[in-house]
């Protein structure tokens, strides 16, 4: 599986947070993924002009994580991104980048939500028969957690897999299905950067679970105007 990974990675570049991910959080998500059958690529804020239609068109599933300088990212990035994803390519955002341009560009919604500071999170698998959930217990708790609470602004779900519960009584739809053309979306709420939530075996099932869920069945080669004379798309 041909994967990249964004991290825009402005934290990691701080001391304080090389004491939770000594190699970034795009290391910890690479970790999470390696395989032998698995060709990663990282690519942060100091090169995200990388991510190109022809990187796109032979990746099958992105992983974005943004937090802070999601204004930074050009929108003809995020357009690249949106139509790799309508196209066929599976997108997996991770934490704050439910702010993320991508996301926002692909969902047609502000995708705001409440926040607080952090606190204790229990989730719990709404869906058990989803193929992310599988092999997790009923619910797992996060004893840290940066807080998101409704109302999230987001279209209906197609699944809501987990929803996350915090010492403060708040509820969120902390892990949802899209499907935008051809390409799977999965959001996914835990992941704050001051936290080691990525070191969590529930945490690292589900993103795993998560890739190989949004991993591209059919692929568009071309996407044609409907007035065009030449071919229509072709599936693969």
């Amino acid at each position: 599986m041909n994967i990249v990974i964004y991290n825009e990675g402005i934290h990691d570049k701080e001391e304080w947070m090389k004491n939770v991910y000594p190699q970034g959080i795009h290391g910890a998500l690479s970790d999470i993924l390696a395989s032998p059958e698995n060709s990663i690529t990282v690519i942060t804020l100091d090169n995200v002009g990388d991510i190109t239609p022809e990187l796109l068109a032979r990746t099958d599933v992105m992983l974005w994580w943004g937090h802070a300088a999601h204004h930074l990212v050009p929108d003809s990035v995020s357009n690249t991104v949106t139509e790799a994803v309508q196209k066929g390519m599976g997108f997996v955002a991770l934490h704050s980048a439910h702010m993320s341009k991508p996301l926002r560009q692909l969902l047609g919604t502000s995708c705001t939500l409440k926040w607080r500071d952090n606190d204790a999170e229990r989730v719990w698998v709404t869906a058990p028969s989803h193929p992310i959930a599988a092999g997790l217990p009923e619910y797992f708790e996060l004893p840290d957690e940066e807080m998101y609470g409704e109302y999230f602004d987001i279209p209906k779900p197609d699944d809501v897999v987990f929803m996350g519960w915090f010492n403060g009584g708040e509820l969120f739809r902390s892990g949802v299905t899209f499907t935008r053309g051809l390409g799977k979306i999965f959001y996914f709420q835990p992941g704050h950067e001051a936290f080691p939530t990525y070191m969590n075996p529930n945490i690292r099932l589900i993103i795993k679970n998560a890739v190989k869920w949004a991993a591209p069945s059919k692929r568009l080669e071309r996407l044609e105007c409907p007035m065009s004379p030449a071919p229509g798309p072709v599936l693969k």
